[in-house]
């Protein structure tokens, strides 16, 4: 696919963006459009060695920021904006991650508040070797280290929600946003609800890979360049965040406590695969109950993520998803070159 164009969008540090919804577009695209966009870390690049604690060198709500927004072209309220990620490469030789004073899922924060003393803050610096497809970690209180397998994720992307709102990026919903799933990797379509006129879609937060749920409340963090084709699916609404694979379909549900982001996943996935298959309600809900999983995205941000993920080999044969656009969009970047980091 040599001669495929390729919009490309590399932000300045000031073009960056730290809401969804009340800013601007950075430029124009169309349904069927491919883009390769640069996005940075959580820390927009200010941590880069264990000196540099975030609490000195970042400062809120300065932080988790995207490359966009992107106005797409004849995308309007009540349809469904199609996302699928064809290549998230990591842009330099090195990730880090942290630790936060009241920050995390094993630490008291504001909603849990304790009487014991801050979580230290500390900062590890991972090796990224692209060639080997490993991320190495090493220990800070030992020489103890190890490779894990290299996974790149983006662990922000969505749109502007509806009724005039600016969304922090620090905020998972039915917007998309933080979502902070590693299922948001390369292969994946995700399928998001229209609210404005134009979407308005961008993205950011990498991660070179993440343990579901992101217990420490960060993974490791990355810029990335990625690239992505886009489809506007004309009156369809989509209340939830959806993903397709290959091989799943799978909803994403965003709340507190961690049982109503389950719910409203496993809720949206019922009535998908009844959709899809034609299956009484009562009979995708035990079909869902026996055979599906339920990763954790995160369970560190002001809504915790859950998926309901269910293998297509499974389903009745089902009718394609969002009219085939998974497959289209697949075939679309197919021999699509990544770009190497610069």
């Amino acid at each position: 696919m040599t001669g495929m164009d390729v919009i490309t969008y590399r932000p300045a540090r000031d073009e960056l963006a730290y809401t969804f919804g009340g800013r601007m577009p950075v430029a124009h695209v169309r349904s069927g459009d491919v883009l390769r966009v640069r996005t940075e870390d959580c820390f927009g690049g200010r941590v880069r060695g264990p000196a540099d604690l975030p609490s000195r060198v970042c400062a809120m709500p300065f932080l988790n920021p995207v490359s966009g927004p992107f106005f797409v072209e004849d995308a309007e309220p009540g349809d469904t904006l199609a996302v699928h990620l064809a290549s998230i490469v990591p842009a330099r030789d090195w990730g880090v991650s942290s630790t936060f004073p009241h920050f995390g899922a094993l630490t008291g924060t504001a909603h849990t508040a304790t009487l014991q003393p801050p979580l230290e803050e500390r900062v590890w610096v991972y090796d990224i070797d692209r060639r080997a497809g490993t991320v190495r970690f090493h220990a800070t209180g030992s020489d103890h280290s190890v490779d894990l397998p290299l996974e790149p994720m983006i662990g922000t992307i969505g749109v502007a929600p509806g009724g005039f709102e600016a969304r922090s990026t620090i905020v998972p919903d039915t917007h998309g946003g933080n979502l902070d799933t590693p299922r948001l990797r390369a292969g994946t379509t995700l399928y998001l609800g229209v609210n404005v006129h134009g979407a308005m879609l961008a993205l950011g937060d990498g991660h070179a890979r993440q343990g579901e749920g992101e217990v420490c409340g960060v993974g490791v963090e990355i810029a990335t360049t990625t690239t992505l084709a886009i489809e506007v699916i004309k009156g369809v609404p989509t209340v939830w965040p959806r993903l397709e694979t290959d091989a799943e379909v799978m909803s994403v549900g965003c709340a507190r406590p961690l049982e109503d982001a389950y719910r409203i996943a496993h809720r949206d996935l019922v009535a998908w695969v009844s959709a899809l298959t034609g299956l009484d309600e009562l009979d995708a809900y035990q079909l869902v109950s026996q055979a599906a999983r339920a990763p954790i995205g995160n369970v560190c941000d002001p809504n915790y993520t859950v998926l309901a993920a269910v293998d297509k080999a499974l389903l009745p044969a089902p009718t394609a998803a969002y009219t085939g656009v998974h497959a289209r969009l697949r075939q679309q970047v197919a021999g699509l070159r990544e770009e190497p980091p610069r």
